[in-house]
């Protein structure tokens, strides 16, 4: 569908409109979290994507605590389930309880069934609860006896796991990584920040208080925006070109043959568009350019690239494929 000049405008106009919440939410999540700049701006990705994110780092990084600040600026329903190897689904999506007054069973809803769930250490849960979690972020839905229930809007998971601890953890299959738009990899601050937060954390009872900004409508609103935001086709076969290239890297001369055992499936491909999308909806655009797809491009292709048993001889990480797909794909 051709889209002129006009229309760009119009939505440019409009994106301008409706991102102004998410400028206020970003204000208020600095109050708290010192730096961690692109974990809070794609935290705000995920959410205007309706994509669930998976957040890695040691611990210490205010992971648990950007989320939480998250979710404390809209006003809306949240939990935080703490993942432990003793945890049944049960816990998380509910159970049918026996009414002993009239002899029936009735269900009694799990923590689950909120807006923002923060699934902390989500890899100290054995498969089972796992499975449950993931199976309510693919179908939004959750079933407890014969009773379908569907999961409320918006509904978000972000779940934490620290990389450096093996004993007492169940890692996440590839498979159900793959239910993650975006998995994004939290670092130590720089010098500066350190003593910033030094400055204003060290103290017995910091400041933590965050004002709500954002209304669910406000999410709603601007996901209809997203949808309409333009993406020029050549960008949309940029798109497919990289993810192409992590299955077939030799049709785009990256040197990384006999890497890759496995690329990305298509839901990179529409993830990496609606990325690409709220990404542009943040910079107030009304339009796609390639760098709004290389800003996301590395979050959600590191954990849909799976490496050879060569290249882990090697040493090399995803992240290195990326970059050499980022880097030899040719940019329209």
């Amino acid at each position: 569908m051709a889209i002129s000049q006009v229309d760009v405008k119009l939505i440019g106009e409009e994106v301008r409109r409706k991102s102004e919440p998410f400028r206020l939410l970003l204000e208020q999540l600095h109050r708290v979290i010192v730096g961690q700049d692109d974990l809070l701006h794609k935290m705000l990705i995920g959410l205007l994507s309706n994509g669930h994110i998976l957040i890695e780092g040691v611990p210490g990084l205010a992971k648990t605590t950007a989320v939480s600040c998250l979710a404390a600026g809209i006003n809306t329903g949240f939990q935080r389930l703490q993942f432990t190897p003793d945890l049944l689904p049960a816990d998380l999506i509910g159970t049918l309880i026996y009414r002993a007054a009239d002899g029936e069973f009735v269900v009694q809803k799990g923590p689950i069934f909120s807006n923002i769930i923060l699934a902390d250490e989500i890899n100290r849960a054995p498969a089972k609860v796992q499975s449950a979690l993931l199976e309510a972020m693919q179908e939004r839905q959750v079933t407890i006896g014969k009773e379908t229930f569907p999961m409320a809007d918006p509904f978000l998971v972000l779940a934490t796991q620290n990389p450096i601890e093996q004993e007492g953890t169940y890692p996440l299959p590839e498979a159900q990584v793959d239910r993650f738009m975006l998995k994004l990899v939290v670092t130590y601050p720089s010098k500066s920040q350190e003593r910033e937060i030094l400055d204003r954390m060290s103290r017995t009872s910091p400041d933590r208080t965050i004002q709500p900004v954002m209304q669910p409508g406000d999410i709603a609103a601007a996901r209809q925006v997203v949808d309409e935001i333009y993406i020029d086709d050549k960008i949309k076969d940029y798109i497919v070109d990289l993810v192409v290239a992590t299955r077939e890297p030799r049709e785009f001369k990256v040197p990384i043959e006999g890497m890759i055992q496995y690329g990305a499936s298509p839901r990179a491909t529409i993830f990496l568009t609606l990325g690409a999308k709220a990404a542009a909806f943040l910079a107030g655009r009304g339009y796609v350019v390639p760098q709004d797809v290389k800003d996301v491009a590395m979050d959600i292709l590191r954990h849909r690239v799976l490496l050879t048993y060569e290249a882990e001889a090697e040493e090399k990480r995803p992240e290195d494929i990326v970059k050499a797909i980022l880097d030899h794909v040719p940019v329209p």
